[in-house]
């Protein structure tokens, strides 16, 4: 590195022999801490000066144009739009990520949503996991941990036979083997044939313990969608077309969970309720920590609902579904 002509210092009594290749400390240092990537301690060790000696010369580096910060605009638009997210939906954190592949978005959004989940992880933590393509993703991709954390997955609805976007089951079993935590499935169907027969087996001790453990889950990760012919949900066959065709006209825009909501985020009663097994959306609401990792396109009213109605604590999509958000 060249120093700057215009740096003249007096050389510390303690300073190091400089090096030939350098023209004064202040390249030294700067060398030191931005291509050798040093901290601070360890570049007044190998200088043999003060700590504050080094941010002097840091700051020297800088000021004589020897060193020039360049900002990523890219990255720091991302970060502005995570905070205006958070602003107008009352988010406690929001990840923002590039757009690239359309195609590829529920992938990349779901890995983006599994980072975060185990980044915020604490020890003895039991996580509870809903269904979809990004909740599949991110159960996936999550990074492993060590399995003496004394985790515990749960699985947030009952189980399917529909597409593996449609398999809490398996989404909930992937990410308890990433994690080495132990895997507690909801041993029941997502819709039972009568609202009769759901309350007799809701009654059941092994479901009433695992209830239990949903409800003192301390982390959740979900996804938004719709509820229109290509939805993940009609594909699982849970409804049939002319019953969602009802169910849209009345006002149901999209499904949280296998719970329905309308444009303002509020619930929307359907005949499935009474029918349904897994949290509510109240109970949804309880949990501390709640991720959702959602994209736009043709869930985009669905999303839009879903954050206003208060059902996340943190958000993880694409720049265009978060501008879109923000219009």
């Amino acid at each position: 590195m060249n120093a700057n002509a215009d740096i003249e210092m007096v050389r510390p009594s303690g300073l190091s022999a400089l090096p030939p290749e350098f023209d004064s400390a202040v390249a030294w240092a700067a060398w030191l801490y931005y291509v050798d990537q040093l901290n601070q301690s360890d570049v007044a060790k190998v200088m043999n000066v003060s700590r504050a000696s080094v941010v002097h010369y840091l700051q020297e580096a800088r000021e004589s144009g020897l060193v020039a910060v360049q900002v990523d605009h890219d990255a720091f638009a991302r970060t502005l739009t995570s905070r205006r997210l958070m602003e107008k939906y009352g988010l406690r954190g929001a990840a923002v990520i590039p757009d690239l592949d359309p195609n590829d978005a529920d992938r990349r959004i779901g890995e983006a949503a599994g980072r975060l989940l185990a980044s915020m992880v604490d020890p003895g933590d039991t996580i509870g996991v809903a269904w979809g393509k990004t909740v599949l993703a991110a159960a996936r991709s999550i990074p492993r941990l060590r399995h003496d954390r004394n985790l515990t997955v749960v699985q947030l609805s009952g189980s399917s036979i529909g597409t593996s976007d449609f398999s809490p089951e398996f989404c909930t079993s992937l990410m308890a083997n990433r994690l080495g935590a132990r895997c507690i499935n909801l041993l029941a169907p997502a819709i039972v044939s009568t609202d009769e027969l759901h309350d007799e087996l809701m009654q059941e001790p092994m479901l009433v313990n695992q209830f239990r453990m949903i409800r003192a889950a301390g982390k959740v990760i979900f996804g938004i969608g719709d509820i229109g012919p290509e939805s993940t949900y009609a594909r699982a066959g849970i409804s049939d077309a002319d019953a969602l065709a009802g169910m849209i006209e009345q006002g149901a825009l999209g499904v949280i969970i296998g719970r329905f909501i309308d444009a303002q985020g509020a619930a929307f009663a359907t005949p499935l309720d009474g029918r349904t097994v897994g949290i509510t959306l109240d109970e949804l609401k309880a949990v501390p920590v709640r991720i959702c990792a959602a994209a736009g396109g043709r869930k985009m009213g669905a999303i839009r609902a879903g954050l206003g109605g208060g059902y996340a604590t943190h958000f993880v999509t694409d720049m265009a579904t978060a501008n879109s958000l923000l219009e």
